[in-house]
C-alpha cells in the first residue's frame, strides 16, 4: 500500500518540478556569470507559488513514507 503511494507521489513530484518555471533562461548564463537576476529576491505569486508549496509538502511527504517503509 505504501509502496504504491510513495510511486504516486513521486510521478507527481516529477510532474509538479516539469511544471516550475526555471529561474535561468540559459543553462550557459550560470557557467559564465550572466546569472545576477536568478540571485535576486524575487516574490513568487499566485501558480509558481502554489507550485513551490506544493513540491515543497511533496517531498516532505515522500522523505516520510520513505523513511516509515525503511525502518520496516
Amino acid at each position: 500500500m505504501l509502496e504504491t503511494i510513495l510511486l504516486i507521489i513521486s510521478v507527481l513530484i516529477i510532474a509538479v518540478v516539469l511544471l516550475q518555471s526555471n529561474k535561468a533562461n540559459d543553462g550557459g548564463q550560470i557557467l559564465s556569470g550572466g546569472n545576477e537576476v536568478l540571485f535576486q529576491n524575487m516574490k513568487e505569486r499566485g501558480f509558481e507559488l502554489f507550485i513551490s508549496r506544493l513540491t515543497f509538502i511533496l517531498g516532505i511527504v515522500f522523505f516520510i513514507i520513505s523513511l516509515i517503509l525503511f525502518l520496516q
